[in-house]
This record gives structure tokens, C-alpha cells and sequence, in this order.
């Protein structure tokens, strides 16, 4: 069994939809829950303090331990707040479930810059306050894992989303980059890319009852998200630089790959015309890597070019080891 007991875990957006659903499932299994949510509309109008509230008191009610929290993650002052305030309750901080967000549906041509701004301040720089705030906490106690709640809108596109695309695509690089940097301090960062009935669903289609109609939308519910979710945050999961779709029961693994593509001659200067006369074979992605970093492509076209990564003046650096 999956087992949260003595741990820590602080859930943003917690105060419906699928983060309270990830707040709940991870106290049934022992944790203690910092509720985080700013209880605003789904645009990011407005608070109300008892969305986190009733929530905690939902957890302390079936004998789990939470305690609410209101502050925004959209500023680093406050993003801090959230962090020390899970710390002061509970002593420490186990995993960060980053679930919170604002949405809203504009035509790209229409998109207004300050619409754009709110939605990437909301998601993506909140995403940075909260994961910076709680990696030094992380790295001082030996370890931890950061959970982002990325979205298909972006990897694969959404229309009239352009800045909700955007900002939840910039998560995925950001989780790339604490994975790397991470690794050596004992912190997890992965991402998942949920689809489940929630309040963005129904308030930007209107009617509920016209989304319930559909068979599809009738199979993603949010409960069947938590899964993954809650084994990424745990510390049985040693995954680390990942992005999962959870949609309907379905769990995968989405990821970036480079495809073989065509590797110019080195004595031949590439040309526009030989892009045009090779771009099947750039695009074919029958044969690809998945770099786990900037450096896999740079030592992958390394070798295919027999050249070396390093300049030629320069030695590997060979560590000297006792004798025997």
C-alpha cells in the first residue's frame, strides 16, 4: 500500500474539483494536508476563505490532519507564505501537488496582452514562487517530490486557449529543469496532463446537463485522475522528469522526442532547396531518441558527426583513486 504516514504534502487549488479530490485521497493514506486555495472564480475574480476551510475540516472529520490556507500563488511573497505555513504545521514538507489555476476560452486574434499576462502569472510564475519556495525546504531535509499539473492544451494544442496553452506547456519545462537540477538532493519532479469533468468544463461550455449527454464526458471523471497523481507525490515513486496523460482510466506517458532527421554532409553547406527536397525525411518520425536533457541531443549529434563534445584542447578530467 501506497503510505503517506508522517508526511507532509501541500495541495494548491485544493478547495474543489480535482485538487480537493487529491487532497482527500492523499490524507485517507496518512497524510498531513496543507488545504491551499484562494477560493476565487474560475477566471480568478474574487476570494472566499471557506473553500480551503471546508475542505481541512472535511479531512480532520474522517480522523486525517489538514489545515487551511488562503494565500495566492501568483506572488512570491505570498507562494512563500503557503511554504512556511506547511512547514510550521506539520514540521515538514514531503510533496507539492501545484494544481492550481484560472481559466478562461478567448479566439487568438482577440487575446488581450493583460489576459495573457494574468493566465501565465497564475499558472506558470505561480508554478515557479511555489516549487523554488519548496525545493530549498526539499533540499534541506534530503528530498521530495513536486507534482505539476501540466494539460494537454498545451502539449497538443486547444483553440481559443492560447495563453492557458501556453502557461501549462512552460510548467513542463520547468518540471525538466528541477528533475536535473534535483536529482542529486533526492527531489522528484514530474507532470501530469489530467482530463476530468471540473468547473472549467462547465462553465465554459454552460450547461452541464448538455456536457453530461456526452459518453466521453461522462468517462472522464475526475476521480480517475487521482491515481497518478497521488503515486507521483509519494515516496514510493522514484520517476523523475516525466509527463503523464490521465484521461479515463487511461494512464500514458507523453514525451518529447528527436527523430533521426537528415544530417548534412560536413564538406556540403545545407541549403534552403535541401530542406525542401528532405523534409519527409526531417519530419519521418519512425526512428527517434527521447533526451533526457540539452546534452543527450548535443552527444547524440555528436557521434553521428565523429567529432567530440569537448575542445580539443581539453582532457576529460580523470578522478585519481587510492591504490587497491
Amino acid at each position: 500500500m501506497i503510505d503517506f504516514s508522517g508526511q507532509s504534502v501541500l495541495v494548491t487549488g485544493a478547495g474543489r474539483g480535482l485538487g480537493r479530490l487529491y487532497a482527500l485521497e492523499v490524507a485517507r493514506r496518512g497524510a498531513s494536508v496543507l488545504v491551499n486555495d484562494l477560493g476565487c472564480s474560475t477566471k480568478g475574480d474574487g476570494t472566499d476563505s471557506k473553500i480551503a476551510d471546508e475542505v481541512a475540516a472535511e479531512i480532520v472529520d474522517m480522523g486525517g490532519s489538514a489545515v487551511a490556507s488562503y494565500d495566492s500563488v501568483s506572488d512570491p511573497q505570498s507562494a512563500g507564505r503557503i511554504i512556511e505555513a506547511a512547514v510550521e504545521s506539520f514540521g515538514r514538507l514531503d510533496a507539492v501537488i501545484s494544481n492550481a489555476g484560472i481559466f478562461g476560452t478567448t479566439a487568438f486574434e482577440d487575446l488581450q496582452p493583460d489576459e495573457w499576462r494574468r493566465m501565465l502569472n497564475v499558472h506558470l510564475d505561480g508554478g515557479f514562487y511555489l516549487s523554488q519556495a519548496a525545493y530549498r525546504v526539499m533540499k534541506r531535509q534530503g528530498g521530495g517530490r513536486l507534482v505539476f499539473i501540466s494539460s494537454s492544451a498545451g502539449m497538443f494544442g486547444q483553440p481559443m486557449a492560447a495563453h492557458y496553452a501556453a502557461a501549462k506547456t512552460g510548467l513542463a519545462g520547468l518540471t525538466n529543469v528541477i528533475a536535473i537540477e534535483g536529482e542529486a538532493h533526492g527531489i522528484k519532479a514530474n507532470a501530469v496532463l489530467p482530463s476530468g469533468i471540473s468547473r472549467m468544463a462547465t462553465e465554459t461550455v454552460g450547461d452541464e446537463k448538455l456536457l453530461m449527454q456526452s459518453g466521453f464526458m461522462r468517462s472522464i471523471r475526475p476521480e480517475l485522475v487521482v491515481p497518478i497523481v497521488v503515486y507521483l507525490a509519494s515516496s514510493a515513486c522514484s520517476l523523475t522528469h516525466h509527463y503523464y496523460s490521465a484521461a479515463a482510466g487511461r494512464f500514458a506517458r507523453v514525451f518529447i522526442g528527436l527523430s533521426q532527421g537528415w544530417l548534412a554532409p560536413v564538406d556540403q553547406e545545407p541549403t534552403v532547396e535541401d530542406i525542401a527536397e528532405r523534409i519527409e525525411q526531417i519530419a519521418n518520425v519512425d526512428d527517434f531518441i527521447v533526451p533526457t536533457s540539452i546534452v543527450d541531443e548535443i552527444l547524440e549529434l555528436c557521434e553521428r558527426r565523429g567529432v567530440s563534445a569537448m575542445p580539443d584542447n581539453m582532457e576529460p578530467h580523470v578522478p585519481e583513486t587510492p591504490e587497491g
